[in-house]
This record gives structure tokens, sequence and C-alpha cells, in this order.
């Protein structure tokens, strides 16, 4: 079973950036299709990047050229890098995990999420 377990948040001014790690306790990310999702108070989830099975990555438009995600398989490795932050990616960022062949649904696997605050 997937365990997934977010690193990294916290409180940082506009412009700063911040780097979040997920790591997978118990199986290596070769099996699953990776992603970072973030949900606001009073918000919808939403998808904030994640990976396809043939390595691309997708980027939600409010973050494309800011954020960038990577993995490190053989560290069970997620990341986001986060750059220029602004008050309105203030979030619980949360790592997902999904079989590559099967859409993000609420029954695909969620971390508890980092807090991450700009203002």
């Amino acid at each position: 079973h997937v365990q997934l377990v977010e690193s990294g948040g916290g409180s940082v001014r506009p412009g700063e950036s911040l780097k979040l790690t997920c790591k997978d306790l118990r199986y290596s990310y070769t099996s699953y299709c990776m992603g970072w999702f973030r949900q606001a108070p009073g918000k919808e989830r939403e998808r904030v990047a994640d990976f396809e099975g043939d390595g691309t990555t997708n980027y939600a438009a409010s973050v494309k050229g800011r954020f960038t995600i990577s993995q490190d398989v053989a560290k069970n490795g997620l990341y986001l890098q986060m750059n220029d932050l602004v008050p309105e990616d203030t979030a619980m960022y949360i790592c997902a995990a999904r079989r590559c062949w099967d859409p993000w649904t609420r029954e695909s696997h969620y971390g508890r999420g980092t807090q991450v605050t700009v203002s």
C-alpha cells in the first residue's frame, strides 16, 4: 500500500522559494505516476503538477514557469520546486500517486499534506 509523507512547507514572503519533498515509505515510484495537488480553505483541490507514464509533465496554468516537479526514483523522492511564490499559492500541498493507466480520482493515493503560506 502506498504511504506518502510530505515535508518542506513553511511561511515565506512573496517572491521567495520553497522546495517540497514527498517520500513513499513503502513502495518505489516505478509502479505509479506521481503528482502534487493543493487545497486552500474553502476551495476545491487543484492539481498543481504531475507526471504521465512516459515521463512528461503537466502543470496548472497558474504555476507554469514558476514551479518544477521532479523525482528521484532511486531515493523514492518526489519534489516540487516553487519559485516566485505569490499569496495565491497559499494552500495545503498534497503529494499523490496513481497507477499510470488510471485517471486521478478520489481513490488515488494522497498524503496528508504540508502547509505553504505566502504573505
